[in-house]
């Protein structure tokens, strides 16, 4: 007798979560390979006088967070979070990462034995001791199950337009990466499976911070010349950062759809480079940009500065990364946005 298929369950509906979800919802009604219905857990909110989840249950769309593309009806939204993961083999979490802890202390007592999850999310955990760790360690931490990751050069509206696109699934489990993989990959959706799985999420939190900067470089008028010092400089940060932190990766890293590739196209578009420039040029506070502009989703460039500064204060490592530190502390105003020049200008690797 053939295995049940397994369920899988998408955390988070926003713009990536629903992106995802209409990846996933396509691919299992074409190859049959899993579970036919996917529960998409949705944080309720009225748009336009009605309920998201109506919404979308109906019209078979998130008109809020990725107005224009359909889902395929297997796709099912659901307000409560905990009847979205029940039965599921597979979680995968696409949340802002300051929910992370709450969602999944909310879940914890009803995953179900033998799942794994897989975070989509950028950033770092801290907690309440001021402790950093990554966000799949702490995913991994509260709910007893593994958990891998999936980054890369992904701008979501991009993805679901099915512009061709490539992505890193960090797994060292081979079957649930092949599973993970299955999932996902398109024609236009490439997937390469790495088990470098903690620099591969390192590396998707530290390249929002290098976006603010280059999104400062923009606001401050400066070209191309100086953006890509911005970018390499950054990338230099990022690969010590991993290096000192994360030792025992295979250096070709650097290299995949979750290295260079979203680094340089999360530092000429995304929204972390488009609040960032925004922030120079009207001298608004970041989190009124993010209300703004960015139409209810979170914004994790800021945040992971502030994370990073935090794990490097521990470490007494501060000094050593002086853009990730500019960074953050031109988001507090603690110095001006043309400080970050200086930073660029006497960098340690002058």
């Amino acid at each position: 007798m053939s295995d049940p298929l397994k369920r899988v369950a998408i955390v988070g509906s926003g713009n990536w979560g629903s992106t995802i979800a209409k990846i996933i919802g396509n691919n299992i009604v074409k190859f049959n390979t899993f579970e036919n219905e996917v529960r998409m857990y949705v944080y309720e909110e009225m748009v336009d006088g009605r309920k998201l989840t109506e919404i979308i249950n109906e019209e078979h769309e998130n008109t809020k967070y990725l107005p224009g593309h359909k889902f395929t009806p297997n796709i099912v939204a659901y307000a409560d979070v905990v009847e979205t993961i029940k039965d599921a083999d597979i979680l995968l979490f696409i949340l802002p990462h300051q929910f992370v802890e709450r969602t999944c202390n909310a879940i914890k007592s009803h995953v179900k034995p033998g799942a794994f999850s897989v975070s989509f999310s950028k950033g770092f955990y801290v907690g309440k001791d001021s402790s950093v760790e990554l966000l799949s360690t702490a995913i991994a931490r509260l709910l007893g199950i593994p958990c891998y990751v999936v980054m890369g050069a992904n701008i979501a509206s991009e993805v679901a337009s099915g512009t061709f696109c490539e992505a890193t699934v960090g797994a060292r489990n081979y079957e649930h990466g092949q599973m993970v993989k299955g999932l996902l990959q398109t024609e236009e959706f490439r997937i390469v499976i790495k088990p470098d799985t903690e620099v591969i999420e390192v590396l998707g939190a530290l390249k929002n911070i290098v976006a603010v900067a280059a999104g400062f470089s923009d606001g401050l008028g400066y070209g191309d010349n100086t953006k890509a010092a911005v970018i390499r400089l950054g990338l230099k940060e990022m690969v010590k950062f991993c290096e000192e932190f994360f030792p025992g990766h295979h250096p070709h890293i650097f290299l995949e759809s979750c290295g260079v590739a979203d680094l340089v196209t999360t530092c000429y578009g995304g929204r972390n480079r488009k609040v960032a420039a925004a922030f120079v040029k009207t001298g608004k506070d970041i989190k009124t940009l993010e209300a703004e502009m960015l139409n209810g989703q979170k914004l994790q460039g800021p945040d992971a500065a502030a994370e990073v500064k935090e794990w490097l204060k521990e470490k007494g490592q501060a000094n050593k990364f002086p853009l990730f530190t500019a960074v953050h502390d031109i988001c507090e105003r603690r110095i001006e946005p043309t400080a970050l020049i200086d930073a660029l200008r006497y960098h340690p690797e002058f």
